[in-house]
């Protein structure tokens, strides 16, 4: 199956709409979850330093048999590393086994209001080859501007919690308006999996309610990376492309962050 990816911009990459998160996923357990992940199709692998599973993530890659420029791997920098940007990514870097990464985003605003100091080493790193595209992780919009008026480089993605119940189509335009991709984490947690709205549409398509909540992520056009050390559940996630939600349904499911 082919997931459908968005440009990135500032770049000639493709970030698929479907990734797989790491999170909380380490040692043996992380490396046999990004095997399965990639025997599955998944192409979009998410981590960062703070997972501490960044070597895991290169070795299955590399055993994997998957071709580096068919993944696209994303990294993040911790904000207690502000001022050691260089020596983060070139860690990173090499703990992939990669040449560069093709994402890098700063992980939390950094205290003290260091962002812009952070994001100018971010530029000048991406310009260097180390990444390929550069972004922030949960940032507000007020957060994204400053670096922009300050730089004149906007984050090419914004990665944040997100699902259903959080759909805001006002926040999703704000970073749209910036050419700022939205990519969701924790789409399960946020979410009641149970809501009858979601199993009745999810019985109607012969899915269980997690697919549907990623096929809306999908056809919002939300970068959505669901994580799972189930090889089970890791390739359900993955299947996604037998079956299209109505606007009906996707107005339905939109519904849901009214009721909270």
């Amino acid at each position: 199956m082919t997931i459908p990816a968005l440009p990135v911009a500032g770049s000639d990459l493709a970030m698929p709409l479907l990734g797989f998160g790491t999170w909380q996923l380490r040692g043996e357990q992380a490396y046999k979850a990004v095997r399965a992940a990639l025997d599955a199709g998944y192409r979009h692998i998410d981590t960062a330093t703070m997972y501490g599973n960044e070597a895991e993530v290169g070795r299955a890659l590399a055993d994997s048999g998957v071709l580096r420029d068919q993944v696209f791997i994303t990294t993040k920098l911790p904000p207690e590393r502000a001022g050691k940007e260089r020596a983060t990514i070139s860690e990173s870097v090499r703990l992939l086994g990669v040449d560069a990464v093709d994402l890098w985003l700063i992980h939390w605003p950094p205290s003290r209001g260091r962002s812009v100091a952070v994001w100018r080493s971010f530029v000048a790193l991406r310009d260097e080859g180390l990444t390929r595209a550069i972004g922030v992780s949960n940032f507000d919009i007020s957060d994204i501007d400053s670096l922009v008026s300050e730089t004149g480089e906007a984050p090419a993605v914004n990665q944040i919690r997100f699902g259903p119940a959080l759909w805001d189509a006002g926040l999703v335009s704000a970073h749209r308006d910036r050419g700022v991709i939205v990519e969701g984490y924790s789409p399960f947690k946020t979410t009641d999996l149970h809501d009858p709205v979601l199993t009745r549409i999810a019985a109607a398509h012969d899915v269980d309610p997690a697919r549907v909540v990623l096929r809306w992520h999908v056809q919002h056009e939300i970068v959505v990376i669901p994580k799972s050390a189930s090889p089970a559940r890791v390739s359900s996630n993955f299947d996604i492309g037998g079956f299209a939600l109505t606007d009906e349904e996707m107005a339905a499911v939109d519904g849901l962050a009214k009721r909270r």
